[in-house]
């Protein structure tokens, strides 16, 4: 049987704003001190030149239907924190239907994405990664219109990298953010 970490300890910590990272052989477990943030209201920027590549259609977006192969396009890097626990793992909780993936496909195949962990009210982004021009841009914007779509109040992104701060990415402090998480996990529609 191949070791994971048990799906009700991923959920039990996700719901408390940690999040697992695999490190020399060792499962770590994080609670930034900031914690990076994607807004899903009006603050949500696309980039000009986005913009213009997704009126073009480069891709197909689909979701949920190459899973595993987007954590393995994520992995797919010199430094990667996915290891075989972490992807057994996820693709565990893909299979209870609280992973999902956001797949970016063309006529070769799928070329880039991103995966993450759904609770109510809340989608914790994990991983992205592209194998061709702004596949996972792309797979991002489509993410935020579905969690729009679906009243999601909160994407958290784990950590503010320059990437997200094009889309109008944030930092919170820890204290602030699970402040935000509770509520958004509550249903709590009270302004942030």
């Amino acid at each position: 049987m191949k070791k994971i970490i048990p799906s009700e300890i991923l959920l039990e910590a996700y719901a408390r704003g940690i999040f697992p990272m695999a490190e020399a052989g060792e499962i770590l477990w994080f609670s930034p001190e900031k914690r990076g943030l994607i807004p899903l209201d009006e603050r949500f920027h696309i980039p000009h030149g986005l913009a213009k590549s997704l009126k073009r259609k480069p891709f197909e977006v689909r979701w949920d239907t190459a899973f595993r192969d987007v954590m393995l396009g994520c992995a797919a890097r010199q430094e990667t924190w996915i290891d075989e626990v972490i992807l057994e793992s996820y693709c565990a909780l893909h299979d209870l239907g609280h992973a999902h993936s956001v797949e970016c496909w063309d006529a070769d195949g799928l070329q880039g994405g991103l995966y993450g962990v759904a609770l109510p009210g809340v989608f914790f982004g994990e991983s992205m990664f592209s194998r061709k021009t702004d596949a996972s841009k792309i797979a991002l914007v489509a993410l935020v219109m579905r969690l729009r779509e679906q009243g999601v109040r909160l994407l958290d992104t784990q950590w503010l990298t320059s990437h997200l701060k094009q889309f109008g990415g944030f930092e919170l402090s820890r204290k602030n953010y699970q402040k935000a998480l509770q509520r958004a996990l509550s249903g709590d529609v009270s302004e942030d």
